[in-house]
């Protein structure tokens, strides 16, 4: 069933657990995040980020994404991530996402605010839920995400922020990065719980990938509802493709294909199990 983020990330807020938010790309990885979540009887989120629009017919994935989720046996909720631009946002509300995210944490505090409100403002008349952030991560191995200069998120901003934007859940930076870790992970703890503090909407980490499963565990002690995963799932395929490369009986798509999406599944079964600890 299709289902807005807000409401999903509310129930894991109330339970203490977090949901994954798969970043994906085709069917094949569509299929294999609610294949997982249906056999591991968890919610499951399905994030599409801005920058693959030149490359993916948003229309036409919403749709697939919709039939998809009409009839799954658990909650699916189709999430528009790392979004700049007004266009992307309003172009993905008309096609169905039950939540988008705004990213103008490369703007100082008020004009995140002032644009951020914006979108809330638009979001919420369509009756879809908005992610937000304050702060950044930087880029870590293997990524193909923006650069961000790695500011940790204050916790008084975060508080600020949320009170002047109506923003319904938060991404707070605190030390992850996009993609692999490039030497030991800082993951700041005591920052999270002082934003959890004062900050009562769910909370939200990004770059799962990579990050122990007990760093893992504390933040989702701490407040952690939605952890998003791109890169250790974008691995485990291409590792498969590049070993079927060596193969030289020439299979048919169809089967490299479904091979493929079987490779993603036991990282992605990995993640679901971890955050639903």
């Amino acid at each position: 069933m299709l289902v807005n983020t807000k409401d999903v990330l509310k129930e894991a807020q109330r339970k203490s657990y977090a949901v994954a938010a798969f970043n994906v790309f085709n069917l094949e990885t569509v299929q294999a995040a609610v294949r997982v979540a249906e056999h591991e009887h968890q919610p499951v989120i399905i994030a599409l980020g801005e920058r693959y629009f030149p490359t993916v017919d948003v229309e036409g994935f919403a749709a697939m994404v919709r039939a998809l989720a009409s009839k799954a046996s658990v909650p699916v909720s189709l999430h528009l991530d790392h979004a700049y631009e007004k266009e992307s946002i309003v172009r993905a509300i008309e096609n169905g996402f039950t939540s988008v995210m705004y990213d103008g944490s490369k703007y100082e505090l008020n004009e995140n605010i002032l644009r951020t409100k914006e979108i809330v403002d638009l979001a919420h008349q369509a009756g879809v839920s908005v992610e937000a952030e304050i702060g950044s991560l930087a880029r870590g191995a293997f990524s193909d995400e923006e650069e961000g200069d790695g500011t940790l998120t204050d916790p008084q901003s975060a508080k600020e922020f949320v009170a002047a934007t109506g923003v319904d859940f938060l991404a707070a930076a605190i030390g992850t990065v996009h993609g692999m870790y490039q030497g030991e992970p800082n993951i700041n703890l005591p920052l999270l719980e002082k934003i959890r503090d004062v900050v009562d909407i769910p909370l939200v980490l990004h770059g799962g990938s990579g990050t122990p499963d007990e760093m893992i565990r504390q933040t989702i002690k701490r407040g952690i509802c939605k952890i998003n995963v791109n890169t250790e799932v974008s691995m485990a395929a291409v590792s498969y493709l590049q070993n079927q490369s060596d193969n030289k009986s020439m299979p048919h798509l169809s089967s490299i294909m479904s091979d493929m999406q079987a490779s993603m599944e036991p990282v992605m079964t990995k993640f679901v199990k971890l955050f639903a600890y």
